[in-house]
């Protein structure tokens, strides 16, 4: 009897490890079928693609023309003559503009000007400028929303499947004096003065160009442009004659609109207890940062004033808008990181060694240069977009472009209800994979009812080909959005998610 149940039971477990055994062996994938996987889920973005539309390719613009002999003389660039780059990438205008039109005006703006392409808008003007202070918008360019890619690791230029030339042309302008190709000295003290220097190079400009005269303008930005394109839009309301495009809305992505202790210091331990497996910080330290949390006030901010609709004026947690003496947790965590990971990304919190290489120099959170020279520092780069030949470009530079600092509030705290108000739209863009500013630090610090009234539902952003890449909220002339894997550049690493934003910002989709 037992001979014969043992037999059964023999059977019965080589009936099972023959079942587990097909079962793995329809789990098992080669690597053609792993390909065929990845192409096809490349496919369901096919009605996104820009590059190979049917209505033209790379290069391919809309008809426009400057009468102004400035324009072709001085600052027209030949897209197919663009070192590195092997296609061409059409006609573009660049190159130095006074902020006023003294004579002996020395301070001057670097810009590079794009026309839209096949399917993009002449009925519209983007402007984008890059944060620091003091980092360049030709990183813009290069890898986020331009015509051209070359991002981190990209072995070589290709064409941006996601330009924002797609939509409209866009101005990419190095600002504010002291800041890439730009010339001068800086000598700015608050953001009024900022805005005030670009308004005048932009009328500078349209004096070269007056053909974009009337066309509706969008101000965009990210990082510290998250503090100039509400000044600057500000401006320009309170001084609508002052250049001759009607400003329609705004876009400021991972923006600095705060104290650093609410974007940074606040938020930045439970950023880590979400993502604790991305971190691999020990228990030791992760005990040490709860206990500091709780003895600065941190550890149930959330929890006890961001409410919905919220109670009243947020507190500071201590004494300080920056932190308390022994409560710079951020910096603890980004010290921590950086010994489990070297290459710990404070923007884009999933990047591990090897640090990719980057034709701009600056691939994460340092500088580095891997190859030599940058693109921007190449004097056959510099005599193709007119820029000067005697500057050392760097990403972000080695000048304080606010040498006394920046006296301005912030603008959550200043200009950003207004400019909100006044706009027919405005959007705010979140990468929940920042961790240079965390989302959690910025989405209630806005307006005087300080914050939504409603909560932000979960998977309410809905990207076309790709489903549910994270959340949207709208109000009060708001819309507010958190996008999913991307880290601090939201055009650079959710190019798919940031085109839909814009069409969305500019009036193209009617829902976000």
């Amino acid at each position: 009897m037992f001979s014969a149940l043992l037999q059964v039971l023999i059977a019965l477990t080589a009936l099972l490890v023959l079942q587990n055994i097909d079962a793995a062996a329809r789990r098992t994938f080669t690597k053609a079928d792993l390909r065929a996987r990845q192409e096809e889920a490349v496919k369901r973005l096919g009605p996104q693609r820009r590059a190979a539309s049917s209505s033209g390719g790379p290069g391919t613009v809309k008809n426009i023309t400057f009468t102004n002999p400035r324009a072709s003389v001085e600052f027209y660039v030949d897209g197919s003559t663009l070192p590195l780059v092997d296609w061409d990438v059409g006609p573009s205008w660049a190159g130095l503009l006074p902020i006023s039109n003294k004579t002996d005006e020395s301070r001057q703006l670097f810009f590079w000007f794009f026309p839209p392409g096949p399917e993009g808008s002449l009925d519209d003007l983007i402007f984008w400028t890059n944060g620091g202070p003091g980092c360049s918008s030709l990183e813009g360019v290069l890898q986020e929303n331009g015509p051209i890619s070359w991002s981190w690791g990209q072995a070589k230029a290709t064409p941006n499947e996601y330009s924002w030339t797609n939509l409209s042309s866009i101005i990419y302008v190095e600002q504010p004096v002291g800041t890439g190709f730009s010339q001068g000295t800086p000598d700015i003290n608050n953001e009024d003065e900022l805005a005030e220097q670009l308004v005048g190079f932009f009328q500078q400009f349209f004096g070269v160009f007056p053909e974009l005269e009337g066309k509706n303008f969008y101000l965009s930005g990210e990082s510290y442009a998250g503090t100039y394109i509400p000044y600057i839009a500000n401006y320009i309301y309170d001084n609508p004659d002052s250049i001759p495009v009607p400003l329609k809305g705004f876009w400021i992505s991972d923006p600095s609109v705060s104290w650093d202790v609410v974007q940074e210091e606040i938020p930045a331990v439970a950023f880590v207890r979400k993502y604790q497996n991305v971190f691999a910080l020990n228990q030791t330290f992760m005990d040490y940062l709860d206990e500091t949390a709780a003895a600065c006030n941190y550890a149930d901010y959330m929890e006890k004033y961001v409410t919905f609709p919220p109670q009243g004026l947020l507190p500071l947690p201590g004494s300080s808008v920056e932190f308390d003496d022994g409560c710079d947790v951020w910096d603890a965590i980004f010290s921590a990181a950086l010994l489990v990971n070297p290459a710990f990304d404070i923007y884009r919190i999933f990047d591990t060694y090897p640090i990719l290489w980057d034709v701009l120099g600056f691939p994460g959170s340092f500088p580095q240069t891997q190859v030599s020279p940058l693109y921007f520092n190449r004097d056959d780069v510099k005599a193709a977009i007119h820029a000067p030949l005697n500057v050392d470009w760097t990403e972000c530079s080695n000048i304080n472009v606010f040498p006394n600092g920046d006296s301005s509030l912030p603008p959550a705290l200043s200009v950003l209800p207004s400019v909100i108000e006044r706009s027919e739209r405005a959007v705010i863009v979140h990468g929940l994979a920042d961790f240079i500013l965390i989302a959690d630090g910025c989405v209630w610090q806005w307006n005087g009812l300080q914050g939504f009234q409603t909560p932000i539902q979960n998977d309410s952003f809905i990207v076309d080909g790709m489903g549910a890449l994270g959340n949207v909220h709208s109000e009060r002339n708001l819309t507010y959005f958190e996008v999913a894997l991307s880290g601090h550049m939201v055009p650079q690493f959710s190019p798919v998610a940031a085109f839909q934003i814009m069409q969305y910002l500019m009036g193209f989709r009617e829902m976000p």
